[in-house]
């Protein structure tokens, strides 16, 4: 399955496929930002794929690195019973990536939680709000140069 999946994407997107590796059995593809709507819609759509189901998308602050952030997409086949972790590097000056909610409607809380906690906006999300924090909230809490005690006064708590 992993050298189908492999010879398939990088005949479909070959400038696309940044790094391909594998880890105790999970196959990872790092992939260009702007190409990941249509290669999520390729893996869904291609009968012989069949990655239908979005289990999980999150962030990642990497901090000292040139693409500070990540997204990742953990993706299933049922059908096959295969797990694929797909990601794409984001630029702190240029923080969005296209929303797969298109594709996978599983990944509308996910890109949320990821916007609000990390400042990652996804564009043609139908709903991007924060999820957790107040809409005026400046910060991102999950950021590595976010404080562990938070930032005095930066939120209304309630009154004892």
């Amino acid at each position: 399955m992993k050298e189908k999946i492999e010879s398939k994407l990088r005949a479909k997107f070959p400038q696309a496929i940044l790094e391909v590796s594998e880890f105790r059995g999970d196959l990872t593809f790092l992939i260009e930002k702007n190409s990941i709507v249509e290669i999520c819609r390729f893996l869904h759509d291609d009968d012989e794929l069949a990655f239908d189901l979005l289990v999980d998308l999150c962030g990642v602050d990497r901090a000292k690195r040139k693409d500070r952030f990540e997204v990742v997409y953990h993706i299933v086949s049922l059908k096959n019973k295969f797990r694929l972790r797909l990601k794409v590097r984001v630029d702190e000056k240029d923080c969005i990536v296209d929303s797969v909610t298109s594709i996978y409607p599983t990944a509308n809380w996910h890109e949320r939680e990821t916007y609000d906690m990390f400042g990652i906006s996804f564009r043609n999300h139908p709903d991007l709000r924060r999820m957790y924090m107040p809409e005026e909230f400046e910060y991102y809490p999950l950021r590595k140069d976010f404080p562990l005690i938070g930032i005095p006064g930066s939120l209304t708590l309630p009154k004892k």
